[in-house]
């Protein structure tokens, strides 16, 4: 197996289609022009097709040998994998850039030696983590919970082999849709609710609760994208008889890249040949059962290994395929477990040491307020206080999840895409952090809320339900940390839409370094008044 062409990741707009795989879109051009793919002859690879095959059979080995020009969109709405190294990445074009992040660890080291040699001098110990305890205190619990939860989680693979297999009641168009959602809506709700049950401590609560809805949405993906291709497949079937066989045209869904205004949809031509359509037809749902990169084929993807294989991915949203890498780099998944302790080691020494002794210290002033400028200045003061140290533990907290703990598990499974974040750090507006910071996630978010709400609402409104359901999980996530449900958390999400609204008007429009300093005020007093809230009001 040959290393696959490395794609950088781009400093701007990284969802456009010049980011994929340049090899592939060579192979792409080759197999488009060469006379064998045409004619559906084997490559000397793999077994030929009897000259009696149904013309099902015969499509989905053409879609096997070829692949459709770049222009074709697939009909489910398609994640478009490439191998991509990170922006911190040694190997990437963006390490000019390295020098900034050697600044920001060694401001941490320098940070961290402080902190030690006043401890040593006023408590005569260097280091005092009274949050240990808190972090060790579930962690068997946690661990057999998490052990419980991801097993559970392998039941989507028996219902969905029942709705592919059934012919009449649940199929996942009649019922097998229904049944996947209240299961997941059931297995949901249950989860959450565990650890509130068994009173555990915050810090192991939002790590299983934040490993819970990854769950989810995994399952989700996992389950809807293979019943629409269950439903392909019957469709494709049922083309071998066109007699008695539906011939609507094909709906074209957009991909995560395209925009959403811009779907192409297929039109019936009157003036097009009865059989050229069949076959058209029946070509575009032989390529929709197979993997972009033509190696799987549904349903031989439903087995227990593959659905292992997707739950261990870095990625939410469920494909037939991903490109990998030739193998593990063990020094390098050495050093990015290494890296994910020593992060965790950071936050808990900056919430020890600049978080908890400022909010333990203006609580008793902040119940004591009894006019409301009393009540606004401790406020006021908790936030200015709050301010550096939220930005300190926002950096680790996005190093940790996405440059280290999803660069670990790409590492651990050969999975060639590292592309998990974008230069968030350069957004003019929260929309467009909202892209940038957290691909996986975005990824779903466009792939099965947005694009699904689509065909039944407007734009903005499709927009707004997107801007919702995140908002609630972040508000789930707060609770969690303060065992409060006050909304603040959900009332900040759900500003940032007027506030893009602003950016994005005629009077802010194009100005880009004034909007980048927006974002970064609004993010930095965000995070410390979002804090202030929650644990003193």
């Amino acid at each position: 197996m040959s290393q696959p062409e490395i794609v950088q990741p781009r400093a701007r707009r990284p969802g456009k289609k010049s980011i994929i795989n340049r090899t592939s879109a060579h192979e792409d051009h080759l197999a488009v022009n060469d006379p064998r793919a045409e004619s559906g002859r084997s490559s000397g690879t793999s077994t030929p097709v009897p000259s009696d095959a149904p013309p099902s059979v015969k499509a989905t080995f053409s879609a096997r040998k070829q692949k459709r020009a770049a222009n074709k969109h697939r009909m489910f709405p398609t994640i478009e994998y490439a191998a991509r190294v990170s922006h911190f990445d040694p190997k990437s074009d963006y390490r000019d850039f390295r020098g900034f992040f050697v600044l920001f660890w060694v401001a941490l080291t320098i940070m961290v030696i402080t902190t030690m040699l006043r401890n040593l001098r006023e408590n005569g110990a260097p280091l005092i983590l009274s949050q240990w305890a808190i972090l060790t205190e579930n962690i068997y619990e946690l661990a057999l919970s998490e052990l419980l939860m991801g097993a559970s989680t392998f039941l989507c693979l028996p219902l969905h082999l029942m709705y592919m297999k059934s012919s009449s009641l649940f199929r996942w168009h009649y019922t097998g849709m229904a049944i996947q959602s209240i299961f997941q809506a059931c297995w949901l709700y249950f989860w959450i609710r565990w650890p509130f049950l068994r009173t555990w401590t915050w810090t192991a609560q939002v790590f299983f609760t934040l490993h819970t809805l990854a769950l989810s949405m995994k399952m989700h993906s996992y389950a809807f994208y293979n019943g629409h291709l269950s439903e392909t497949r019957r469709r494709l079937h049922a083309l071998d008889k066109p007699e008695t066989a539906s011939k609507a045209a094909v709906r074209r869904y957009p991909s995560a890249q395209s925009r959403l205004g811009e779907i192409p949809q297929d039109s019936d031509s009157e003036s097009e040949d009865n059989n050229d359509s069949i076959n058209h037809l029946r070509d575009d749902l032989a390529l929709e059962l197979v993997s972009p990169m033509g190696k799987v084929t549904y349903p031989a993807n439903l087995t227990i290994n593959n659905f292992t294989d997707f739950l261990f991915c870095p990625t939410l949203c469920y494909e037939l395929e991903y490109p990998r890498t030739d193998g593990i780099d063990w020094l390098e998944l050495f050093y990015k477990s290494l890296a994910v302790f020593g992060c965790i080691f950071l936050l808990a020494i900056t919430s020890e040491e600049f978080i908890i002794p400022v909010l333990q210290e203006l609580q008793p002033r902040i119940r004591a307020a009894t006019q409301l400028s009393d009540f606004a200045l401790v406020l006021a003061e908790s936030t200015s206080r709050l301010l550096f140290p939220f930005m300190i533990s926002f950096l680790l907290v996005f190093l940790v999840i996405f440059e280290y703990l999803c660069g670990a598990f790409a590492e651990l499974t050969c999975f060639a895409d590292r592309h998990f974040y974008s230069d968030w750090w350069n957004s003019c507006d929260w929309l467009e952090f909202s892209r940038e910071w957290n691909i996986p996630v975005h990824h779903f978010f466009l792939r099965h809320v947005y694009s699904a709400s689509r065909g039944h609402m407007s734009r903005p409104f499709a927009t707004f339900i997107t801007f919702l359901i995140s908002a609630l999980a972040h508000e789930l996530v707060m609770g969690c940390i303060t065992k409060k449900l006050r909304g603040y958390g959900f009332f900040m999400m759900m500003m940032q839409m007027p506030i893009v609204l602003v950016q994005r008007s005629r009077w802010l429009r194009g100005r880009t370094l004034l909007n980048n300093v927006l974002f970064w005020c609004s993010m930095i007093l965000g995070l410390s008044m979002m804090c202030s809230f929650y644990v003193l009001v």
